[in-house]
């Protein structure tokens, strides 16, 4: 298996800071370990322990804190549980089986009967980036378990633009002012336009990508008839200055392949989704959420 960290130094530095930024975790909740076939998985959970299930799954290269804005608001209605993915720099395991297998599909199967939700129970799933390919993977392979769809810049749809890899390794080789750029870029952030609580992120950002080994290999992109299978009512959010996802590519399969998804298409949004939060409530809670595809941002 292939160290995701540089030296086990760096991966102590990172864990023992995501820890830190646990502790901030918005409303109450449960740290828990469930055991899987790939290694133990970290989950933070919170919402009534009785509310239909909403699993999170996060983009390569960080963890569980991504979500850390929209809990709060998804937890009063929702039995959230934010997953560390594996072989990313948060609590789970280092395992990083192929893409493109069905070995993340069971790997979740592990997790979610480690979090004792019955074979027979169905969830929602919402994932960005690398999490949203997971989340339509595991969809393509379990339709019968997934309730709804929610995807922010999901990968494996539209076409990966390859160009900004190599731009963005070779800036991560000029030290911290090339790990910051290369994150700016990537998630479309305005150089000193961000919050205390941007700017903390981004901190928190370059400390992983200090230590870190990121995924080099392009996501697989899905099939027309497997995008044809998702039947559940799906929301695709997606930005159009992702300089690292072909959004428009993304929306036109997703329109021409996926009858009960809606697109909500930001053009001039980067890769970096910010303010989604109620949208993707609302669509969670909407009890006849299913519209054309291509319906315009709100």
């Amino acid at each position: 298996m292939t160290a995701i960290y540089f030296s086990p130094e760096g991966e102590r530095v990172v864990r023992e800071r995501y820890r830190e930024v646990l502790t901030r975790w918005p409303v109450p909740s449960q740290q828990l370990t469930v055991p899987t076939r790939e290694g133990e998985t970290f989950v933070v959970a919170c919402g009534p322990g009785d509310a239909p299930p909403l699993v999170l799954l996060h983009g390569a290269g960080t963890n569980s804190a991504m979500w850390m804005g929209d809990v709060a608001d998804w937890s009063g209605h929702f039995r959230v549980y934010a997953v560390d993915v594996i072989g990313e720099p948060g609590l789970s395991a280092p395992s990083r089986p192929p893409l493109g297998s069905e070995a993340y599909a069971l790997w979740l199967d592990d997790v979610l009967a480690g979090l004792g939700i019955g074979a027979d129970d169905r969830v929602s799933l919402a994932g960005a980036s690398l999490g949203g390919w997971m989340a339509v993977d595991y969809a393509t392979r379990r339709p019968g378990r997934v309730e709804r769809l929610a995807l922010l810049c999901p990968g494996g749809i539209g076409a990966q633009k390859r160009g900004f890899l190599f731009k963005a390794l070779a800036l991560m080789m000029l030290g911290r002012w090339g790990r910051r750029r290369a994150l700016e870029l990537a998630m479309g952030a305005t150089p000193g336009a961000e919050g205390p609580d941007d700017e903390a992120f981004m901190a928190f950002a370059i400390l992983t990508f200090t230590h870190f080994r990121p995924r080099r290999k392009p996501l697989p992109v899905f099939g027309d008839d497997a995008l044809r299978g998702l039947t559940m009512p799906t929301l695709v959010i997606v930005g159009g200055r992702d300089v690292m996802l072909d959004s428009a590519d993304t929306r036109r399969r997703v329109e021409a392949t996926m009858p009960h998804a809606r697109v909500v298409f930001l053009p001039e949004t980067g890769h970096g989704l910010r303010a989604q939060t109620a949208r993707i409530l609302s669509f969670l809670l909407d009890p006849a959420p299913a519209g054309p595809p291509g319906t315009p941002a709100g």
